[in-house]
């Protein structure tokens, strides 16, 4: 059946404002036609909506979210074997947000292309997923480069089956193989189906706060060759600003939280070359509110490096470069939440400043973004068109054009006008159906609320309390810096 959307004013992505009072007429879930209804060739048994007084965007995109971040021990005791429930509920409370399409930068490769095909194939509601499973050069969720304190308290059987799950052949080992040699292991990772590779150029934080080069020029640029010759686009995690050259020099085609440099900031010369490239920008930024509410709990050292990313956001805008929207987005359970070790880092945050949040974080980076200057409309095309371009699905997806995709979000208030109206959503399409958004998600796990204390809880004392505050990123476990 045909869809056809009336009345709104729409924001399509190309133009550089809103036409008021078009139409948009879907078939078969692409966009046939867009303007004034008639002047439209409307098939007897399509479906109108009036949307009058709305305002219509391209569905917005994510370019770095994890399906599963919520990978604590507890966790994946809990759900082994239903990882791929988990990541359904992600995907759909994603979709709740408005974001019609994620990727996924770093989970259970099998999981997560057991869901993405599931949602495409129409067998299960969701935000569209795309995926690159491990991050090449990185170990699993329980070593030394993300939670340290498992091994040794969970069973070595159930520790090495899970790191084996995240990890398969593309873990630290291939820091000691040739440029030759780890190109041929990704080459067989690729053949798995991931949808894009992502690797290490630093290290996640562990030893020295994301300083430390993972894999040298040649061998970054034999990854980047892999995936090229793939077809697929190439990312790489970045922490410092010579492993932002340094990927940007490999030829990725984005670059993830390349805000983020350590306690300083991108030089001009390479905020020269990303402005004057292809490789896109992906930025964290916070709010004025969210950074002076995080100067209260961390260290001097840490608000070093968080000044830094703050500054470095802003240069970027100014830089012109190809901003992309992505914040980690990922769902932590109730009981994680509650964690003093969590409440003192970003993802502790309160709701309306918190970046990490799936459900929220997006619209928290569209009002932090607009806070350090960037435009109306550059601020759609970094939740929708840059991310489509950086991916290279911008055949389909990322504007409002005859022949697309029909990814809509349809709001009650106008985007161009402020930031905050993003979060005015009124209907989602995707893929030309409308979506049931209240109904989502459809099966509450890590979203369900916390069941009520038992009996014997009133009557427990606690000896000392417990729990020492974290680092900044969550699944970092480590606690040395």
């Amino acid at each position: 059946m045909s869809l056809l959307l009336t009345g709104a004013t729409v924001i399509d992505g190309v133009s550089e404002k809103g036409i008021e009072g078009r139409s948009i007429l879907v078939d078969d879930g692409r966009i046939v036609a867009i303007g004034r209804r008639d002047e439209m060739a409307i098939p007897p048994d399509t479906e109108t909506v009036d949307f009058s007084g709305k305002f219509i965007i391209p569905g917005l995109m994510n370019a770095n979210v994890h399906l599963l971040v919520n990978v604590l021990f507890e966790t994946l005791v809990r759900y082994e074997g239903r990882y791929e429930d988990l990541i359904v509920e992600a995907a759909q409370v994603a979709l709740r947000g408005g974001m019609t399409t994620v990727f996924d930068t770093w989970g259970p490769r099998r999981a997560l292309m057991t869901v993405r095909d599931k949602i495409d194939r129409g067998e299960v509601v969701g935000s569209r997923v795309r995926c690159a499973g491990n991050i090449i050069g990185f170990e699993g969720p329980f070593s030394q480069d993300f939670d340290t304190r498992i091994p040794g308290v969970g069973s070595s059987h159930f520790v090495d089956r899970v790191n084996a799950t995240w990890v398969e052949n593309t873990g630290r080992h291939l820091m000691w193989l040739t440029p030759e040699a780890v190109g041929q292991e990704v080459r067989k990772y690729i053949e798995h189906g991931i949808d894009f590779v992502k690797y290490a150029a630093n290290e996640h934080g562990g030893t020295s706060a994301g300083a430390f080069i993972q894999f040298s020029e040649r061998t970054q640029r034999a990854i980047v060759e892999e995936a090229h010759r793939a077809g697929l686009p190439a990312q790489s995690h970045s922490q410092s600003v010579e492993g932002l050259r340094m990927s940007i020099e490999a030829g990725c085609d984005l670059v993830q939280h390349c805000n983020m440099t350590g306690p300083v900031e991108i030089p001009d010369e390479t905020l020269e070359l990303l402005s004057q490239g292809t490789c896109g920008a992906v930025v964290f930024p916070l709010t004025d509110g969210g950074m002076a509410a995080l100067r209260e709990s961390i260290s001097d050292h840490e608000w070093t490096m968080w000044k830094a990313s703050d500054a470095n956001s802003r240069n970027l805008i100014s830089s012109g470069a190809m901003i992309l929207l992505a914040n980690d987005g990922g769902i932590f359970a109730p009981e994680v939440m509650q964690e003093p070790m969590i409440k003192g880092t970003w993802n502790g945050l309160p709701e309306d400043e918190a970046l990490g949040r799936l459900a929220t974080g997006h619209f928290v980076w569209l009002r932090a973004m607009e806070e350090k200057g960037m435009s109306p409309m550059d601020l759609l095309h970094a939740a929708t068109r840059n991310i489509a371009r950086a991916y290279n699905v911008d055949d389909d997806l990322g504007t409002l054009e005859v022949g697309k995709i029909a990814d809509m979000v349809v709001l009650d208030a106008d985007p161009l006008q402020g930031a905050k109206n993003y979060e005015s959503i009124h209907t989602v399409v995707k893929s030309g159906a409308l979506v049931d958004i209240e109904a989502l998600p459809e099966r509450p796990l890590l979203t369900a609320a916390l069941p009520g204390p038992l009996e014997e809880e009133a009557r427990y004392k606690r000896f000392l309390h417990h729990g020492a505050r974290l680092p900044g990123c969550p699944t970092c476990l480590n606690g040395t810096h």
